[in-house]
């Protein structure tokens, strides 16, 4: 084990790497329970979405810890899911399988772009202020997750904004005049998540190694008496058994996806959608995550940017990110793809891929014994989340904010994160108002020819968007 991860040289040992493999499965394990239940509402039979929920998480992340020795994990994106319901099978009027075809198609997509190097290049173009940025905007979006998860904060909207109540889904779409507040704390789930994050703040001041996950563990056991962890759970059968993936695997309806000639544009900028969102999310979680934490230091940085072929860790990780979505949708679910919960195994001293093997198996007993992680509450693991936010901000206070110019694209990175809930349109409104300030400067030199071309495609994919919403 210590020769195949090289624990010692990465400074840690097998007993961190369980725990970190553990923090990062229980927050993110919600994505087994959750997943379906989107799925579903496109007509993806449940339990088939359930198994291959799992099987995509497994999958993926064995291969990011064993091919790439990083402590990321994979499963389908948050987000991703929500897009392939709701906007390709209801909006856009695609069936199911068609929808898959196309993550399918996306991660083939991805495979190419990673393997002729082009998602390297782009890394390799991202100033320096906008990968500080990009780590902060990170922080800022997880710590607003837990927040949210934690029902710190509510939302409040007049009736006379609300333009759409979808039936089916129970999403209910305003005009973007919504107020959040601070809650009162009467809810036992509120009040759970506040007795976490006092538990956590102050294991981490007393530096107790372990920290996230006694937190998270002794917040579900208080929980237990407060009504909040639901122990009825646990006589539940699994929500699907292993056969239950022949009805999802392999389920790709090419024929139908290209057969009307008149909707060949639209399944192009659709995957190119999916493709996008995807990509720099990916880009996003290693740059946030990896560089702060060491996990990408100097040595395997000009490995990346000096080597051919897939010689450092960087590029590993890029590789297995981008064969689990194909994989996924071969499974039967939407794209899968790089976790940023990640970082809360990596907060808890994660370092190589013995991390994402320990998650892995977590996952792999849910096939089984799935009842048992769904026992841990929201509240338990919200603030787990708000610590990594906090612990991921130090990256701003080297961002000069005195210039403008490189002040005003890695603001905006910073605030769409958890603005807009996306990585990807954090990233996007950075590269763009970067070549804006360059451009107005006359300075057109300055900007990496990669970004004009990235910059551009995000426009191009905004505009199609909106066309396809017309």
């Amino acid at each position: 084990m210590e020769k195949f991860f090289k624990l010692k040289e990465h400074g840690t040992n097998v007993r961190t790497e369980i725990i970190a493999g553990a923090t990062t499965f229980f927050t993110m394990a919600y994505i087994i329970f959750v997943n379906p239940q989107i799925l579903s509402l496109a007509g993806v039979p449940k339990n088939g979405v359930f198994i291959a929920t799992i099987l995509a998480a497994i999958i993926g992340t064995l291969i990011m810890g064993l091919v790439a020795n990083v402590p990321y994990a994979q499963a389908p994106g948050m987000g991703l899911n929500a897009f392939f319901t709701f906007t390709v099978v209801f909006t856009l009027g695609f069936t199911w399988q068609q929808a898959l075809a196309m993550v399918f198609i996306c991660g083939l997509i991805n495979i190419l772009i990673t393997v002729t190097q082009i998602r390297k290049s782009i890394i390799i173009a991202i100033p320096k202020s906008l990968q500080l940025a990009i780590g902060g905007g990170i922080g800022l979006f997880i710590a607003y997750i837990g927040i949210k998860e934690a029902l710190f904060i509510k939302f409040t909207s007049d009736a006379s904004n609300i333009l759409l109540t979808d039936k089916v889904s129970g999403t209910v779409v305003t005009n973007g005049n919504i107020v959040p507040a601070l809650v009162n704390f009467t809810d036992p789930k509120a009040q759970l998540a506040l007795i976490g994050l006092l538990i956590i703040v102050v294991l981490m001041m007393l530096r107790v190694k372990g920290s996230i996950l006694i937190g998270i563990i002794a917040t579900t056991l208080i929980g237990i008496p407060m009504g909040v962890v639901d122990l009825g759970i646990l006589s539940s059968p699994n929500p699907g058994s292993i056969t239950d993936i022949q009805q999802t695997f392999w389920q790709f309806d090419f024929t139908g996806l290209f057969a009307d000639p008149g909707r060949i544009l639209l399944v192009i900028t659709t995957v190119f959608a999916f493709s996008l969102s995807d990509t720099f999310d990916t880009i996003g979680t290693f740059i946030g995550t990896g560089r702060k934490s060491g996990i990408f230091d100097d040595k395997d940085q000009k490995a990346l940017f000096e080597s051919k072929g897939f010689k450092s860790k960087m590029d590993k990780a890029l590789f297995a990110d981008a064969t689990a979505t194909s994989i996924g949708a071969i499974l039967g679910t939407s794209n899968t793809t790089t976790y940023i919960e990640s970082a809360a195994g990596i907060s808890a001293g994660g370092r190589t891929g013995l991390t994402s093997v320990v998650t892995a198996i977590f996952f792999g007993l849910c096939l089984f014994l799935a009842p048992i992680a769904g026992i841990v509450p929201a509240a338990a693991t919200a603030p787990a989340l708000i610590i990594v936010g906090v612990m991921m901000m130090g990256s701003i206070g080297k961002i000069e904010w005195d210039d403008f110019d490189i002040a005003l694209p890695a603001f905006l990175t910073l605030v769409l994160m958890p603005f807009t809930y996306s990585i990807s349109n954090g990233i996007a409104a950075g590269f763009i108002f970067f070549v804006i300030t360059k451009l107005a400067k006359g300075k057109v030199k300055e900007v990496h020819p990669i970004l004009y071309v990235v910059s551009a495609l995000f426009v191009l994919s905004y505009i199609a968007s909106a066309l396809n919403k017309i």
